[in-house]
């Protein structure tokens, strides 16, 4: 079994490496603006999933999860919109 300190240090690195991966898409989003392979239902049922365990870790009070799942919420949040924001700029320059 893991001491509280070594379990903290787990919960934290398993926090960065989900979210870690967000910010890549961000950037590249970003500079191109474009966000075309990025499935909008995807985003959407990972921010779901994020909502949910956001309840569970206020029900049992864990930070980690509360926390991580708050920046993930935020993270999706920002590459949905980047995405609603380019496709519709997108549109109206075809147009």
């Amino acid at each position: 079994m893991l001491d509280e300190f070594t379990l903290g240090i787990v919960a934290i690195a398993a926090g960065v490496l989900i979210l870690i991966g967000w910010v890549p898409q961000i950037i590249q989003g970003y500079k191109t603006k474009k966000l075309e392979d990025v499935s909008k239902y995807l985003v959407i049922a990972i921010f779901s999933g994020a909502l949910l365990w956001l309840i569970y870790g206020i029900e049992i009070e864990d930070n980690y999860i509360i926390g991580v799942n708050v920046a993930a919420m935020f993270l999706t949040m920002t590459v949905l919109i980047m995405k609603l924001k380019y496709e519709k700029a997108f549109e109206s320059i075809r147009k």
